[in-house]
């Protein structure tokens, strides 16, 4: 039988290292806890570090839709709740699936669990469809004997990771939408119609108002460098992004966008969102904290937030709460560090924390709304105050030419 290492903390909050043995490590840390102690950190024995890319991990397929691992998720629950077993559901789910990749992985995964292999084990071998969190919960699902109800969970986390993003990106389409239109409009006033203007108006010389010069030479600019110029754009915009990759620039991207006036807010409730409820469902799962911790580090895409859960992890191994070190990282607010220690006092922790994802699902909600309300009508003025620029700048000089004939 296996033997793992463990780091743990007994009922008087003293960190104890030992060894412990168990089927695999979801086993391994039920044996601690049946043993009064509180897993920080499990670890197998034998694990030895990578000391090269592992090209056995590349199999077929490529992404998969959130919305059909979903699906998949829960079908699956209700089938193995109906007790049908493992390899026909995969059977049934492979055929009704609509990606094509997501069948591939679940053919080979029905094969390698027909020969003996465990499903997270099979499952474990497309990396680039089932994330380590998912693989992890179906572990403990399968130690526990509580699949059923960890495919479910997986099915209401994805579903709600989902949901926050589609709200984002949908009201995010209205002002990209109408700011697309309102730069084409200008564009296009500026380079076909002020042009044929520009004629009427080299008559009258310095008598020109200062804002019809402007407009003229706005117009000049994109009609002779018109290419230069969204060339320059262009490339400005290409070499931003290929920073934002690096790790430097990524750091520096995401610093910024949880301190912006608008962004902010969203991306640190966004964030908080995805951690109380990734963290939830995998202590709710059996899976130590240390584990938790670095599992959900890998769910969150702003550095800021990983680097935090990175920090809390040192410290939680040291022997510390997860609501103490909390505490030092600002950008988690300090409701959540406190609804935390009541759960570690009170050891519900794990519906705690999906409390605190309803509650910052709702305010991402609520302040979605808010800033919708706000940038349709600034829109709507920058719009106005665009052609009306160009209204003043044509009408203008035309009014006085017409007064003076």
């Amino acid at each position: 039988m296996p033997s793992f290492s463990y780091t743990a903390k007994d009922k008087s909050g003293q960190v104890i290292k030992g060894n412990v043995s168990g089927m695999d490590k979801s086993a391994a840390v039920a044996s601690l806890q049946e043993k009064g102690l509180s897993p920080i950190l499990v670890k197998d024995s034998s694990d030895k570090p990578s000391t090269g890319l592992k090209l056995g991990n590349f199999h077929l397929g490529g992404k998969v839709k959130l919305t059909d691992k979903v699906i998949f998720s829960r079908q699956f629950a209700t089938m193995v709740n109906a007790g049908v077993p493992i390899t026909q559901s995969l059977s049934i789910l492979r055929e009704q699936a609509t990606s094509k990749p997501l069948k591939s992985a679940l053919a080979d995964a029905g094969k390698r669990v027909e020969g003996g292999s465990t499903l997270s084990a099979a499952l474990a071998e497309h990396p680039r469809i089932f994330s380590p969190i998912y693989i992890n919960m179906v572990k403990a699902g399968e130690a526990g004997g509580l699949l059923d109800e960890v495919l479910e969970r997986l099915a209401v986390q994805q579903e709600k990771d989902a949901e926050i993003v589609g709200k984002v990106k949908s009201a995010m389409i209205y002002p990209a939408v109408i700011t697309t239109v309102t730069v084409a409009a200008f564009i296009f006033l500026m380079t076909v119609i002020v042009p044929k203007l520009a004629v009427i108006f080299e008559g009258l010389g310095s008598s020109l108002p200062w804002y019809t010069k402007l407009m003229l030479s706005i117009s000049g600019a994109l009609t002779h460098f018109g290419i230069f110029i969204a060339l320059g754009v262009g490339g400005a915009g290409y070499v931003f992004y290929r920073f934002i990759k690096t790790p430097t620039g990524k750091k520096g991207f995401d610093t910024f966008l949880t301190h912006a006036p608008i962004a902010g807010p969203i991306v640190v409730k966004m964030n908080v969102a995805r951690f109380a409820r990734t963290f939830g469902s995998l202590m709710a799962s059996g899976i130590s904290v240390l584990d938790a911790l670095n599992a959900t580090s890998t769910a969150l895409n702003n550095n800021v937030f990983k680097h935090a859960l990175g920090e809390i992890g040192k410290d939680v191994k040291a022997g510390k709460t997860i609501s103490e070190p909390l505490k030092k990282f600002k950008v988690f607010p300090p409701i959540v560090s406190q609804m935390i220690a009541v759960g570690e006092e009170t050891g519900q922790l794990d519906s705690i924390l999906t409390k605190l994802a309803d509650f910052y699902e709702k305010e991402v909600d609520a302040v979605i709304a808010g800033i919708t309300s706000i940038i349709e009508p600034v829109l709507i003025i920058v719009l106005g105050g665009m052609v009306g620029f160009i209204v003043i700048s044509v009408f203008g000089p035309l009014a006085a030419l017409n007064n003076a004939v």
